[in-house]
Formats: C-alpha cells, structure tokens, sequence
C-alpha cells in the first residue's frame, strides 16, 4: 500500500497540498484528511476521494503527518496528536513562525520533524516552500518533505535560522507582486485605457517577464537593461521610481515582514 500520508487542516493550503499530491499519482487509499467543519470534510471527500478521519485517527493511521492548521490551532493540535502518533513518524508542519523546537517539545521524543514555508502559488502547482530540519531529523526525511512538496511546485532546503526571511521574501512574496500589479493596472485605467484591457496588458506582461527570468538565466539587472533605451520611455519611467526610493521601500518592507515573522516565533 506504501506510505499513509495524513493532512491536517483542509483549508486552502491544504487542499492545495492535497490536490497537488492526487495529481501526482498518490492513491485516496494512502491519503487521510482532518476538517473540522462537516460540510467542507465532505466537499473534500467528493473532489478527492479520501478518508476525512478525526486528528487522533489519523496520527495513529499515518506514517507522514502534515500540519497544515493556523499557528493559533497548533498548540491544541500537537497535544491530540502526541499520545496517538506512531513511533517514528515524520511530521511536516507549514505553519508560519512554528519552529522544529516548538514542536518537539510538544511530540514524542525522538519523533523528526520538518518545518516548511510554503506560498500560495501552490494553488497553481507554481509554490515556493522553503524546508529546514529538525534535530531528529535524516536525509531520508528530508527527501521525504521535498517529494510532498514538489507536488505543488519548487522546494529548497535552508538552515532554519533563515526561515524568517523566506518568510519576508517568498511567504509573504505573492502579495508584493499583486500589490505592483494592482498599481500598474489602476496606472493603466489613469492613462485611459479600459480597466479590462489594463488589466491583461499587466497580467500577460507579468507571466512573460517571470518567464523571462526563469528560463534565461540572465540576472535582471541584464534583463531590465535591454528594456532601457538611453533616453527612452523607461529610463524616464525608472527615474521616477527612484525619486520615490521604491527600492528602499522594498528592503524596509521585507525587513518588516522579518521581523513580524521573528516576533510570531516568539509568541509575541
């Protein structure tokens, strides 16, 4: 039958998860699920065909357990989960700002566990989740993690001291990107155009550019640079971004979101 894999929490990044991983070929008959609310458990069990179990249930049942709850819920959530889990057992957590420590002072001794910064581009099979281990934790684990999460996309490894600023960067990532989307199309709709024709100029312009930088490999400083004629439209246009320090706004905003990020570790 293979691993048995249970998923905690069937909102919106779990489900993500949980879609990515039937996609890629893993059966309902190893996949479990816990959702509180009776009518999103059986919208669940209609789209997927897995088992929506209770938390106890399915840590005795999973050789992976993958926390996917609000960091609120977590505490309440580890200390259903410690009398029932199996010796052994890899737990995977994508809660933001709970640390491998957190966790194992609340599990078994001994039990490996695998703290992940997902984005919600997973919803598209385009996430970026960030994986650093615990103490307990092997190489085996940790490709174990990595297999899971590049059912809904990209996967890298870093020291768990750098998890906040993934968090800043990439967590937090998607809504800085809709936020000069957004800017770009309410631009648009300022100059005269329809907001509709605003709006796919900006989308498509944003596909092609990412597409650009992902298959190049050229640095975007050489990307930006052959789309700046000397004295042309975007020159005067990247002038008046630096006036306005938008650069410096981003290091201070992502210098914010870290420490945001530090704070929640810290409980705060």
């Amino acid at each position: 039958m293979g691993q048995q894999i249970a998923v905690f929490g069937g909102g919106v990044m779990g489900e993500a998860l949980l879609s990515g991983l039937v996609r890629s070929g893993i059966g309902p008959d190893r996949l479990v699920v816990t959702e509180r609310r009776g009518d999103r458990a059986a919208e669940l069990h209609e789209r997927y065909g897995v088992t929506v179990v209770d938390n106890a249930e399915a840590a005795a049942s999973a050789d992976t357990l993958v926390l996917v709850v609000k960091p609120q819920d977590m505490t309440a959530l580890l200390d259903e989960l410690a009398p029932a889990i199996r010796p052994g057992a890899l737990v995977v957590c994508l809660a933001a700002g709970i640390t491998t420590a957190f966790l194992e002072e609340r599990l078994p001794a001994g039990t490996p566990v695998v703290r992940v910064m997902p984005n919600t581009p997973a919803l598209v099979d385009e996430g970026m989740a960030a994986i650093s281990p615990g103490l307990h934790c092997d190489e085996s684990h940790l490709e174990e993690a990595e297999q899971l999460l590049s059912a809904v996309g990209k996967v890298v490894r870093v020291a768990e001291k750098h998890q906040d600023a993934v968090t800043a960067i990439s967590g937090s990532g998607p809504a800085y990107i809709f936020y000069v989307v957004e800017a770009m199309i309410e631009a648009g709709v300022l100059l005269g155009l329809p907001r509709a024709t605003a709006n796919d100029l900006v989308v498509q312009t944003l596909v092609g550019a990412a597409k650009m930088l992902k298959e190049t490999g050229e640095h975007p400083t050489v990307l930006r640079e052959n789309v700046t004629s000397p004295a042309g439209t975007t020159v005067a246009a990247l002038r008046a971004v630096d006036d306005h320090t938008v650069r410096a706004a981003f290091l201070s905003a992502m210098e914010g979101a870290r420490d945001r990020s530090r704070e929640l570790a810290a409980g705060d």
